[in-house]
Order: structure tokens, then C-alpha cells, then sequence
């Protein structure tokens, strides 16, 4: 069994792209892109995917650095006010986990204070061992390695004995800079693009969380 797991928090453990990002991403356009139409739900999980969603408006939208201002203001109206709720299992998967021995850190693009709320409120308990959100520093969020890196020291583990799970390919990336098993989450979403790609990148990719813990607990 691995000694750690790296787990992203969005769309892997949560479900918040549907619930709240994507909405989110709605009302953006609507007020600061008013005649253009949204991008679909699947889309939107492709963006996510590449480029990313800053690439995404600073790039394919052009937006200037007062309008991501906006769009961030904008963004945090939807994720400071709405609660997702974790996936079936997960949480379990998780706490059997860590009663085996494991230790579960989150690595995310959700500012820490979400990701601390979000599992307070919905985790019966359960609070990971440590949490690497959101950082103005592109250089400490995935998918540079600086975050893995750092709880792989705090935590005196050894890349070999840690595995990463992420739905996106940028935790993906960041395990693959450091020799680090990388999971693939294929359960939050159904974008037959992304899915291949996954498949391709990751150790192992899995549609059901049923089947993540089963290959989890069993290593």
C-alpha cells in the first residue's frame, strides 16, 4: 500500500465543477462577454483540461488584468456561497485509507480555506493530513512540483511510496516530474477526450471510486 496519496480536491473528491464552476463560469460570461455564448458543460471540462482556465480568458478571451480581476471577484461569489458535495465513497475510501496506516494530503487549485470548509462540512470528521491550495505563485501549485515536493519532505515519504489522484492533467504532470504513481479520477465527468488522454498518462485510470479503493487498499 502506498504510505501517501496526493488527491485533488475538485472534481476528483468533490463535485463542483458542475455545481459551481461551470456556473460560475456562466455568469462571467454573461456580464463580461455578453455576446458570446458560454462553452457547454463538456467544454468547459475540456478547457479546464487544456489549456487551463487562466490560458482560457487570458488567452482565447483576451482578458486584460482588470478583467481577470473581475472575473476572479466573480468566480469567489459562486465558491464562497455554495457548498459542493463529495463524491459517493470517497470519503470512506479515504478514512480506510488513512486507518491502514496512509496519509492523505490535498493538492488543489481551490483556495485552502474551501477545500478546509468543504470537508468540515461534509467529510463526518475527516480533515487531510495536510492541504496545498491555491497559490498566487505559479511556481507553488501544480503543475510544478513544489507542492508535492514540500509534503513529501514535511512528511518524510519517498516519491516511490506516494501516489497522486487528479481528474486533470495537471496534477498528472506534477507527479510525473517527481517519479510519483499517477491515478487518473474518471468519475466526475464523461469527456471521451480527456478520458483517452488519461488513460494514456496515468498508471491507472478509473471510471468508478468503487474500483479506486479497491486498487488502493489492496497495493
Amino acid at each position: 500500500m502506498y504510505r501517501c496519496l496526493l488527491v485533488d480536491h475538485d472534481d476528483t473528491c468533490v463535485d463542483s465543477t458542475r455545481h459551481i464552476h461551470y456556473p460560475a463560469h456562466c455568469e462571467i460570461i454573461r456580464r463580461m462577454r455578453p455576446g458570446l455564448e458560454p462553452e457547454s458543460l463538456d467544454v468547459w471540462f475540456e478547457k479546464n483540461f487544456h489549456p487551463g482556465v487562466f490560458h482560457y480568458y487570458t488567452g482565447e478571451l483576451d482578458f486584460s488584468p482588470e478583467e481577470m480581476k473581475e472575473e476572479f471577484s466573480i468566480w469567489r461569489s459562486f465558491t464562497t456561497t455554495r457548498i459542493p458535495s463529495f463524491f459517493p465513497g470517497i470519503v470512506d475510501t479515504l478514512k480506510s485509507f488513512r486507518d491502514a496506516g496512509g496519509l492523505v494530503v490535498v493538492v488543489s487549485h481551490s483556495e485552502e480555506e474551501h477545500i478546509l470548509r468543504d470537508y468540515s462540512h461534509g467529510a463526518d470528521g475527516f480533515v487531510p493530513d495536510l492541504v496545498f491550495g491555491w497559490h498566487d505563485d505559479p511556481e507553488r501549485r501544480k503543475p510544478h512540483p513544489w507542492p508535492a515536493r514540500e509534503a513529501l519532505k514535511r512528511l518524510g515519504i519517498a516519491p516511490g511510496e506516494a501516489a497522486v489522484l487528479d481528474d486533470l492533467s495537471p496534477g498528472i504532470e506534477m507527479a510525473s516530474q517527481l517519479g510519483i504513481d499517477a491515478l487518473g479520477a474518471g468519475w466526475g465527468h464523461q469527456v471521451s477526450s480527456i478520458r483517452k488522454e488519461m488513460q494514456r498518462r496515468c498508471r491507472k485510470y478509473f471510471t468508478r471510486v468503487e474500483d479506486f479503493r479497491s486498487f488502493l487498499l489492496e497495493k
